[in-house]
């Protein structure tokens, strides 16, 4: 508690397994934010940064 780290990555699996929150920007643009382990099951992040469905 009570310490931030900013991590930018980009093996997007990687960078959702390790962090609390997360967010996803397009083109500079927050387009979704959240808990991470709640990214990690959204649809559109799992297709396009997970390689999956």
């Amino acid at each position: 508690q009570g310490t931030t780290v900013l991590l930018v990555e980009q093996n997007a699996a990687l960078a959702l397994e390790v962090a609390t929150r997360a967010y996803v920007l397009e083109t500079g643009t927050i387009v979704l934010s959240g808990a991470a382990a709640d990214l990690a099951r959204h649809e559109d992040v799992r297709r396009a940064y997970l390689g999956e469905i």
